[in-house]
């Protein structure tokens, strides 16, 4: 692999020989050993050039490409036909990689490309956004804040800040030569010719294509009130600026849907002192994730902070008052809820459009891809939240909706792609919340969870602070792990627990009244597990 990796070097080289006389060629792997994602052969007088020979994972094979830089004598370049971003490549006259999508997992693909130094002038973002990507969680959490509270605002939690690494703001892109197409999304794709179509009509010609469109959120029908001046969804920066502007003015919310969304929105409504009301179809919040008993710890909390609940609720439609601004929530049982501001938070759906024809997982929606999140289409891959990816730990297909996954996949999707990797994508589901931290919070709410909420349960703790969950299947496995107001060290321990699933003696964990005696029985039976 390194021989033809190394021929496909010197070939691009080849085609640079009459511009880059009498200086000498080099040769430099990057990555190391036989399987480097990268050979470079570079030259440099009075100006530089660099051969490089990518890894096309994909296709398995090894594919030339070279780029040039003006240190002193632009004229000594001029014969060599380049586009925009000065790169050509076998088979493709743009030679650049094209990520479509400027949320969270785009951001990450943007680093990992920069960390294999495959970035500068040969990739584009391609976002509908006005802003480079950021870490998409905090529009719920942190940024609707009360403005005496020090709510976050960008450029403070620009992607990677999230997860410990550098702000990529819009110097940072630039600097590393990644080119940034702001509020121009795609439109339309052709994969035969390798082409997108933006909004502006720019055509795009791409090498590899990387689809990181996430999702939207689901909206209610506008013949029901669903596009009332007043009535808020929130994906975005602009959505969540209109929120702040109603919140500054508002005297009463309610909130459709007793999820992620709902509870973390509700919790920011408390710290404006509004009056607010969660209203959903089920049984108890959280309904995906919460046992019924842990779902009442968190109403109560709720309820001590003045949110008002309506279970086993749906939403008729929503009345505007005489300046068409929404006034109130109508039921289906005729009872009214009056309110100034409404914040739907009813899940969310996969963007798919305008790749449709790449393969759509008919299960779990969204784009199906492989361990690699390669698509069924060569050169293109899908990440993020809009990816149907096989969860190996579960062996099923799942569409993950979370940070946690955008961030991993996409550096396990570029890490394939730019290199000889072929280690299966092997993601341990992981969710968490933080709510009610703003300044002059009487108490301060941050769970995990990890693994999967199948089996019976096991509930240790009087919330004060701590309450755990444990999962555990008819085997007596560990399936999944819940753990509320743990500390580092305790959380650190809940990735162990549910990847390792060691076998767990319920009746003692029945037999506990503390976390952490709980948490150091669990601890015990993955020691006893690993030393098998």
């Amino acid at each position: 692999m390194a021989s033809a990796a190394a021929a496909a070097a010197a070939a691009a080289a080849q085609c640079f020989s009459h511009a880059s006389s009498p200086a000498t060629w080099a040769l430099r792997q990057r990555g190391g050993g036989a399987g480097a994602g990268v050979l470079r052969l570079s030259s440099r007088r009075t100006f530089s050039v660099s051969a490089a020979a990518v890894f096309d994972n994909q296709n398995r094979e090894w594919v030339p490409c070279f780029s040039f830089d003006t240190l002193k004598q632009r004229s000594a370049v001029q014969k060599v036909k380049r586009n925009a971003h000065g790169w050509l490549v076998g088979g493709s006259p743009d030679c650049r990689y094209v990520i479509v999508g400027g949320g969270n997992a785009a951001g990450y693909a943007a680093r990992t490309f920069v960390e294999h130094g495959m970035a500068d002038g040969r990739l584009c973002i391609v976002s509908k956004e006005p802003v480079p990507p950021y870490e998409r969680p905090a529009l719920t959490k942190g940024y609707l804040f009360p403005l005496d509270k020090k709510p976050a605002r960008l450029p403070g939690f620009h992607t990677c800040i999230g997860s410990g690494g550098q702000r990529q703001t819009a110097e940072w892109y630039k600097e590393n030569g990644i080119e940034v197409l702001y509020e121009d999304p795609v439109v339309a794709f052709d994969g035969k010719t390798q082409t997108l179509k933006t909004s502006s009509g720019k055509i795009l010609k791409y090498g590899s294509l990387i689809i990181s469109t996430g999702c939207e959120a689901s909206r209610l029908p506008e013949k029901i009130g669903g596009k009332l001046p007043g009535v808020h969804y929130i994906r975005d920066v602009a959505d969540a600026d209109s929120l702040v502007s109603s919140l500054g003015s508002a005297k009463k919310v309610v909130v459709i849907g007793g999820g992620y969304i709902g509870m973390e929105v509700a919790a920011a409504a408390c710290g404006w002192n509004l009056e607010t009301t969660i209203i959903f179809p089920e049984d108890h919040v959280m309904p995906r994730l919460f046992t019924p008993s842990l779902a009442k710890k968190y109403e109560e909390l709720y309820q001590q902070n003045g949110v008002k609940f309506i279970k086993g609720a749906l939403i008729d439609k929503l009345e505007a008052d005489s300046d068409g601004r929404v006034s109130s929530a109508v039921l289906k049982d005729g009872s009214v809820v009056e309110a100034d501001t409404v914040i739907v938070g009813i899940g969310a759906k996969p963007v798919v459009s305008p790749f449709e024809a790449v393969g759509i997982n008919p299960e779990v929606g969204g784009i199906e891809v492989d361990s690699l999140f390669r698509t069924s289409v060569p050169g293109i891959f899908a990440i993020g939240d809009v990816a149907a990816f096989p969860l190996k730990m579960y062996n099923r297909t799942a569409r993950v909706e979370h940070v946690d996954h955008a961030r991993k996949s996409a550096h396990h999707c570029v890490e394939a792609l730019l290199t000889s990797q072929t280690k299966a994508y092997d993601y341990l589901p992981y969710f968490y919340s933080r709510v009610f931290e703003y300044e002059g919070s009487s108490r301060k709410v941050w769970w995990q969870f990890y693994g999967d909420n199948v089996g019976e349960t096991v509930e240790v703790g009087n919330f004060d602070p701590k309450i755990a969950t444990f999962w555990i299947d008819s085997d007596s496995r560990l399936k999944g792990v819940f753990l509320e107001s743990g500390t580092s060290e305790e959380f650190s321990l809940l990735p162990q627990l549910a990847k390792s699933q060691p076998v767990v003696d319920k009746s003692k964990l029945e037999a506990v009244t503390s976390v952490e005696n709980a948490l150091e029985i669990a601890r015990s039976s993955l020691q006893s597990s690993a030393s098998v």
